[in-house]
């Protein structure tokens, strides 16, 4: 019986598993019910009693060893099978390409900060509207020449004319009709002209309109707010120039120039050798566009501003092709990777 237990002993020491199931195998060979230590623990009770401390004592020092080995196979056999199931965790990682915001994302979040810190709150509203919103309320009569300025998408139904919008002014009305003043917002967002899709024109692109209505509203309110915006965008050394033109919806109208950022007002190629770049239209609401939505014009005035924000991140990044901000091309988008 000893020569046995020594056997198991050397046995015991040499004990390896490959995983799980053959470390369970091994306790199971040795320690189970019908293992084989069990075994010789039920012919100890054969042994005499002058044998009993000899042979209990290497019996239980045989039992404790292959309890320990075969606790130590299953961990080790686990800790791999983990390793192999979720690799090696002190590995670095693979690096992940990092992503890219779009130019008109960043242009368009970029013009919203820059009003928000003047206190302008941002508005939304359908892209899809009625002649009403669109047009009507806007001062621009039916079959008004002005209606030309714009081609629209119009969608014939048989109660009424609608289209979809051709600028966000449409949520101009809707801010006037539904809140009274003072008023002090800007209206970003997509619209739709029906226009030859070419390097300088699309058929969709995007706006941020504004509007300012409270007592005792001047131009001169406009102007300063138009010179804060142009050099928070484009640098404090930007100068701005208003042209009179001519909107249905404002009185008097004007267009807003700055100047030329790349050649600081001397003249180059992108500027056409003026040393000014156009940006946006604005002008005071006209009073019959505010008493159409409801307002008081003799207590209450305005201003009113729209850009292309497409034109604003041409002059900012200097993408001559408006095409490349919706053919998604990863080489075009991957020039914005770094930019915050």
């Amino acid at each position: 019986m000893k020569e046995t237990i020594e056997k198991l002993l050397s046995e015991v020491e040499q004990l390896s598993a490959a995983n799980a199931e053959e470390a369970e195998q091994h306790r199971i060979r040795l320690l189970g019910k019908k293992g084989v230590i069990t075994a010789l623990f039920d012919a100890f009770k054969t042994v005499g009693p002058e044998q009993k401390k000899e042979f209990g004592k290497i019996l239980n020092e045989l039992k404790n060893k292959a309890s320990e080995k075969i606790e130590v196979l299953k961990s080790s056999t686990a800790s791999t099978a983990a390793s192999h199931s979720e690799g090696d965790l002190t590995r670095p990682g693979e690096p992940l390409p990092l992503g890219a915001r779009h130019p008109l994302s960043l242009v368009r979040k970029e013009i919203d900060a820059i009003f928000t810190r003047l206190g302008f709150v941002i508005a939304d509203g359908p892209e899809i509207e009625d002649d009403w919103h669109n047009f009507g309320a806007l001062n621009f009569p039916e079959n008004h020449p002005a209606r030309d300025m714009q081609d629209t998408f119009f969608i014939e139904t048989a109660e009424r004319n609608i289209a979809l919008r051709t600028h966000t002014s449409s949520v101009q009305v809707r801010m006037m009709e539904n809140n009274k003043p003072p008023l002090r917002m800007i209206m970003p967002g997509r619209v739709y002209r029906n226009e030859a899709i070419s390097a300088r024109a699309h058929c969709f692109f995007h706006q941020v309109e504004g509007l300012y209505i409270d007592e005792n509203v001047s131009f001169a309110d406009l102007k300063q707010t138009l010179m804060y915006f142009a050099q928070e965008m484009f640098g404090e050394k930007t100068k701005i120039r208003l042209r009179p033109s001519y909107f249905p919806f404002t009185e008097p109208s004007a267009e807003m120039d700055v100047s030329c950022s790349l050649c600081a007002g001397e003249g180059c190629n992108v500027c056409k050798h003026s040393g000014w770049l156009e940006i946006m239209g604005c002008g005071m609401v006209d009073p019959a566009v505010l008493e159409n939505c409801g307002i008081d014009s003799k207590k209450y005035s305005g201003f009113a501003f729209g850009m292309g924000v497409e034109r604003i991140a041409q002059l900012k990044y200097q993408v001559k092709d408006l095409r490349l901000y919706s053919e998604n091309d990863v080489r075009f988008l991957k020039q914005f990777t770094s930019v915050v």
